[in-house]
């Protein structure tokens, strides 16, 4: 799915997961692990687009921290292994 998002939008998507996967990878020192800034992030990138219920919301949120959790801790994969030369 992400080869298919627009060069733009996948440029983009590419640099924020490379800060991600830079500041998981300090998790020692800074505490940040993927799921700590899964936590922190998702719910900002992805959301219902109407509103719901709380159950539904939870679970949704839920979703896509996981999501985001998978996508940093698997960013060299999914955006290439050059992903750390971006800084």
């Amino acid at each position: 799915l992400v080869n298919q998002l627009p060069e733009a939008n996948f440029i983009l998507l590419r640099h924020l997961f490379g800060v991600l996967h830079h500041i998981e990878q300090n998790s020692g020192v800074n505490q940040m692990n993927a799921f700590n800034l899964a936590l922190c992030i998702a719910p900002n990138m992805l959301w219902l687009p109407s509103p719901t219920g709380p159950e539904e919301e939870s679970r949704s949120t839920k979703k896509v921290a996981m999501l985001v959790q998978f996508l940093i801790e698997n960013s060299a994969e999914i955006f290439g292994g050059d992903i750390a030369s971006l800084f």
